[in-house]
């Protein structure tokens, strides 16, 4: 397939394994932000790990949609010819300030100056950098007196090759960062890789940089890694502590959360979706001043029109609408599956999205249908539309570890269906209407605690057992959404961050023209 091209767009989007190869909540948004603002032209800048694990688009990109280029940080971008290369102390002299002041900034006041002095290396000579980290006799020297001061862990083969991965993709950014076509401002909706190229483009233009994060880039990798077993880790059984993460484990964290720190350093504003994660970004490093919270909104009036096509009393079908991967615990969902149907045989749990991203945890996942006695009760469906599945179900389940404030559970509400989730992001909030100033709709399902199926079960036999209470929280959903969540509200919001970022834009345009 052919990407679209353009010589330069009003608003490039950064994106990193999301949309439009990668479906769910986040590329919803997107998709939903694109489709709002149809007098920009979007460019779209797609980052993902290896080219093979996205195959096809998952979206039908938008007529304003006029670029689109991916790249993957993880793929073969080949290496400079190998051959001995006069190393520069200056240079490594600086890497190692600059790795001291990012290993503890506290101690190093001049660490703004260090960083933006590497951004700026890595947009101009990104190759160079590249030579003297891979084969200057200096680099190697810098790397073992590292390993021997720092690294708690006995195999220097391991610690050189975790070091090489991570430095790669930085690289690779600097490139992209450097040949990027011009934008008058840039928008990541993540931290990390995306938000470090977002950095690197406002240090080199000037430009804007706008940051939505959904969920908490740092804290989101941190459980990915504490679940990875594929990390080496050479201590011994005496030296490990089940509740520890392994050396390499705990360097990527920090990897990633200096990534963080540089996108929020050179973002402006820094949004997130509610406000105990506005709270985790301060903490993190953001300045306050320019973080503020806008949360999701729906198109209300799309699932309003569902609510007819509803049965008068709740289905006995229970539904997880979302990824089958590990993050959202689907094990939990189907153990509490076994005691719904104990209590109440004819339920059913449906679990509709997509099964592609982790096909090991999905057969584990059917593999535990199966020993559970639960083939006929537990329906993997797939990939779903959600305006065909939610006139068909009674509850929706989300039993995930981490979330951030989840689109599916406002549309689910603006269907007329109540929920049943776990007490991550903003749950409880959209559930209850904790910190919601004036709002009295009461609770429109149950929150429980993180993996725990018996808990799962019991609230929702209560729901679907007890008509009442259903149709009152059904009637405190509605209510909840078409008050605070509707699309309208979002799209003011980010018309008016959009509309300051051009003005800036147009300021800085004239201040080079002038000079």
């Amino acid at each position: 397939m052919t990407l679209p091209r353009a010589e330069e767009v009003d608003i490039a989007l950064l994106l990193e394994g999301t949309y439009p190869y990668v479906s769910g909540g986040v590329s919803s948004w997107v998709h939903q932000i694109i489709q709002a603002f149809a007098d920009y032209r979007f460019g779209l800048v797609f980052i993902g790990g290896q080219p093979e694990e996205y195959d096809e688009m998952r979206y039908e990109l938008p007529p304003q949609v006029v670029h689109l280029e991916c790249h993957f940080v993880h793929a073969n971008h080949g290496q400079p010819s190998i051959e001995s290369i006069e190393g520069d102390p200056k240079l490594i002299q600086f890497i190692e300030e600059l790795h001291n002041g990012l290993r503890a900034p506290e101690t190093c006041p001049e660490g703004m100056q260090l960083t933006q002095h590497m951004m700026t290396l890595l947009t101009k000579d990104p190759h160079r950098l590249q030579e003297q980290f891979l084969y200057s006799e200096t680099a190697w020297t810098y790397l073992c007196d590292v390993y021997r001061k720092h690294c708690t862990d006995p195999s220097f083969v391991d610690y050189f090759w975790t070091v090489r991965k991570m430095h790669e993709p930085l690289w690779m950014l600097g490139k992209v960062a450097a040949n990027l076509i011009p934008a008058k401002i840039y928008h990541t909706v993540s931290t990390g890789y995306a938000g470090f190229l977002g950095a690197l483009l406002q240090q080199r233009t000037g430009r804007p940089l706008i940051l939505s994060e959904h969920g908490i880039y740092t804290k989101e990798r941190r459980i990915d890694l504490f679940q990875m077993s594929s990390f080496k880790d050479n201590r011994t059984q005496l030296e490990k502590r089940s509740e520890h993460l392994g050396y390499f484990q705990q360097l990527w964290i920090r990897f990633f959360e200096v990534l963080g720190r540089l996108c929020y350093d050179a973002a402006d504003p820094i949004i997130s979706l509610y406000e105990v994660n506005r709270q985790r970004q301060i903490h993190d490093g953001a300045e306050e001043s320019r973080t503020l919270t806008i949360p999701n909104g729906i198109h209300i009036e799309r699932f309003q029109a569902l609510r007819s096509r509803r049965p008068t009393h709740p289905p006995p079908v229970l539904c997880l609408i979302g990824r089958v991967v590990p993050i959202k615990d689907v094990k939990t969902f189907i153990r509490a599956m076994r005691t719904v149907v104990n209590r109440m045989p004819s339920a059913e749990g449906w679990i509709a999205g997509p099964e592609d991203e982790d096909q090991e945890y999905v057969q584990d996942c059917r593999n535990l249908t199966e020993s559970l006695g639960l083939s006929n009760h537990v329906k993997f469906l797939g990939f779903q539309k959600v305006d065909e599945i939610l006139p068909r179900i009674g509850l929706l389940i989300l039993s995930s570890i981490s979330e951030a404030l989840p689109l599916v559970v406002l549309e689910g509400f603006a269907a007329g269906i109540p929920a049943v989730t776990t007490d991550v992001g903003a749950c409880r909030q959209l559930i209850e209407g904790e910190g919601l100033a004036d709002d009295v709709a009461g609770s429109a399902g149950a929150v429980v605690s993180m993996a725990n199926p018996t808990a799962l079960a019991e609230a929702a036999l209560i729901l679907l057992s007890n008509e009442q209470r259903w149709q009152a929280s059904q009637r405190a959903g509605i209510e909840r959404v078409e008050t605070f969540y509707t699309q309208q509200q979002m799209i003011e919001q980010y018309q008016s961050i959009y509309t300051k970022a051009f003005d800036s834009w147009q300021v800085s345009a004239l201040n080079s023209e002038k000079s």
